[in-house]
């Protein structure tokens, strides 16, 4: 219960919606402040948040050799082996403390010359479950036998690495994300690596003018086709795509160029593998787990981390710091937080109030994910973090403080999910520019969001991107440059429509996964049984847009123009659009942001020459951006530059007002700049 003389948290003395369970956010809130107290009662949590720099291997000068230490409270006997002591098992036997941690010192005496940097390691862990060759849980690096295809993990003590003058502020206030995977990055039919990303796909980043990347599948999992959502190792970037240095490397480039990295963090859940992860690392079903269902997603088939335990906490706390530190990322992507913060994992309908405050809710979850927020933005005060709820849980983007969980940004999910429902159900012509604008307008004042029309995940073998929706299989054989296509045609005006408005309205930050900004065709399926393990639809077909024949070209350069325009004008900037005009007869609607002004008109057949819309301000208005330009794949109707002035009419009141009139072409958005 709160104190009489404590004051009602900001959020909730600010949404009357709330102040029926005021009761339920001070507990949650209180509960975070008493964990935060516990820790800072020995230092800071960025002090607290430092598990990477004593557990796993560590170095002691005054010793002269390394130690390796473990967290392993349930573990009857535990020994480490590599190749450094001929893989004899039970040479090498670690000793327990009272706190479960287990230990041994290595002298450089008699281990300088045969544990070196590349060696190879395993723990042999006797538990209730009986004796098994483990990973560490803080092993930075693995690699994979070619012929078993067993991990082991690998002694990486390299140079130090020089990141020079590495510093970037991250632009929260303008961020256009540019979403990636390494693996599937190049166009080659196989693997790319760290390397080829950042020497080819990088400067394509930039010329585009994303100032942010979000990197997918990072920490080290098994199975490739996981899209790396399924972790096995959180310490340790995925082998698969090169060294440790070669994705800092990526890292200190992206930085050079003006773009920030965002990792896609994923601590919803882990890989029940036992060869590769930390699943009953100490032999016991209640590790980094609950026991039972409780620690199963029955949904991913994967283990569910206990965020009521502190050892749990501490690992995964100083994982956030860990990659911040050792690999310069600009935050996170939070994946699966509906998962996270729910028992039920969001299997529910959120009809109703009670669903956020209820026995559903994990509020442990909640308090480690406003400890991470804390850590991160004391850590890094620039750092974003951006949260994946499709539930709309209350708080998400409050400051601790108000009584939220700290995150910067939301994922605007619901957005993609409508414009799909669009295309598949409605006629062209039963658009309802009043349902777009309401629904890319949904949100909550204090709650950024970040607006996407599509990721990676409309992508997916099983679903189509917006362009394949669109133009289904004329993509194969009409999207030549000179052919006439009406399908096409169609497709083209509505995905440059859909992408425009979807960053003009619909949030505060914009995302794109790479490629579906020219429309790149077809699904995103890595190599499975299912389809001969094969790579030629986990890749991208950069020459598509680069060849210069084909329409993917013109759907690219109307990308890279509204990121421009978006970019100079700072329209995602704090402040929302307001709506000047609204004609379902003509399918058109207007509004204005950051002194720009748009006109959609999303009538399939329905151009109106001398259309008059009502604008903020006597003056001159020119056009800044047409999605039917020529250079675009369009038709023409209007050029940049083209010119409106105003005319006044005053109301029976006396109030002046201010109009312009515009070609209305059919599937067509204008942009105009405004000139006093």
């Amino acid at each position: 219960m709160r104190d009489a003389e404590r004051k009602t948290l900001a959020m909730v003395a600010e949404d009357e919606w709330l102040q029926p369970v005021e009761e339920e956010v001070e507990r949650r809130h209180s509960m975070y402040e008493a964990r935060l107290a516990d820790i800072e009662r020995s230092g800071s949590i960025v002090d607290y948040a430092n598990g990477y720099r004593y557990f796993g291997w560590q170095y002691d000068e005054d010793m002269s050799g390394w130690w390796f230490r473990e967290w392993l409270p349930a573990a009857y006997d535990v020994y480490i082996f590599g190749d450094f002591n001929n893989w004899q098992r039970t040479q090498l036997r670690l000793n327990k403390d009272a706190n479960g941690v287990w230990s041994i010192f290595l002298p450089d005496a008699m281990y300088e010359f045969r544990l070196t940097h590349g060696s190879l390691y395993k723990l042999h862990i006797h538990g209730e479950n009986g004796w098994h060759d483990r990973i560490s849980a803080y092993a930075t690096r693995l690699v994979q036998d070619d012929e078993t295809k067993n991990y082991s993990a690998q002694f990486w003590i390299p140079q130090p690495f020089d990141w020079g003058d590495d510093k970037l502020v991250v632009d929260k206030n303008n961020l256009l994300i540019y979403e990636t995977h390494i693996g599937m990055s190049s166009e080659k039919e196989g693997i790319s690596t760290y390397k080829e990303f950042e020497q080819k796909v990088l400067p394509r980043v930039k010329r585009a003018g994303y100032n942010a990347i979000q990197v997918m599948a990072i920490a080290e999992h098994p199975y490739y086709g996981s899209f790396g959502y399924h972790v096995a190792n959180f310490f340790a970037p995925s082998s698969r795509f090169g060294t440790p240095e070669e994705l800092k490397s990526l890292v200190r480039k992206a930085h050079k160029l003006g773009i920030a990295v965002i990792m896609d963090i994923v601590h919803a859940h882990y890989v029940k593998n036992f060869n590769e992860g930390i699943n009953e690392l100490d032999g016991s079903p209640y590790h980094y787990s609950k026991e039972g269902e409780a620690g199963y997603q029955q949904y991913w088939d994967s283990k569910i981390f206990d965020y009521g335990k502190r050892e749990v906490e501490h690992f995964l706390l100083s994982n956030v710091k860990y990659w911040l530190d050792e690999y310069h990322f600009d935050g996170y992507r939070f994946d699966g937080v509906t998962s996270m913060i729910y028992h039920h994992h969001g299997y529910t309908d959120f009809d109703c109030r009670e669903k956020f405050f209820d026995e559903g809710v994990n509020r442990d979850a909640l308090v480690y994910l406003s400890l991470a927020n804390k850590l991160v933005h004391e850590f890094r005060p620039e750092a974003v973090t951006i949260a994946e709820d499709v539930s709309g849980m209350p708080g998400m983007c409050r400051t601790i403080e108000d009584g939220g969980i700290g995150f910067d940004f939301r994922l605007g999910m619901a957005i993609p999910d409508f414009w799909i429902r669009l295309i598949e159900d409605e006629r062209d012509e039963d658009w309802s520019v009043e349902e777009i604008w309401g629904v890319l307008t949904n949100r909550l004042p204090k709650v950024k969001t970040v607006a996407y029309a599509e990721s990676h995940d409309q992508a997916m073998v099983g679903d189509k991107t917006i362009a394949f929706r669109l133009m289904d299989k004329e993509m194969y054989f009409a999207m030549n440059k000179g052919s006439e296509n009406l399908m096409v045609e169609r497709g083209m005006a509505l995905h440059k429509m859909i992408r425009l408005m979807t960053i003009s309205v619909g949030g505060d930050a914009y995302l794109n996964f790479m490629g579906n900004e020219f429309g790149h065709p077809e699904w995103i399926d890595f190599p499975r049984e299912g389809n001969d393990w094969s790579y030629s639809h986990a890749r991208r077909q950069w020459s598509l847009a680069d060849n210069g024949f084909l329409r993917y070209g013109q759907l690219g350069a109307f990308d890279k123009e509204m990121i421009k325009v978006i970019k100079k004008y700072r329209v995602l900037a704090d402040g929302y659009p307001y709506k000047w005009h609204s004609d379902q007869e003509s399918q058109t609607i207007a509004y204005s942001h950051k002194g720009l002004y748009f006109v959609f008109n999303w009538s399939p057949t329905n151009s109106v020459p001398d259309y008059r819309v009502e604008v903020p301000w006597a003056g001159k208005y020119t056009v800044e951006l047409s999605t039917d330009e020529e250079r675009f794949g369009g038709f023409g109707r209007h050029t940049k530059g083209e010119e409106h002035f105003t005319e006044t009419i005053r109301d029976e009141e006396g109030n002046d007002h201010y109009f312009i009139q515009v070609y209305n072409t059919a599937r067509t958005a204008v942009v105009l700049k405004y000139n006093k």
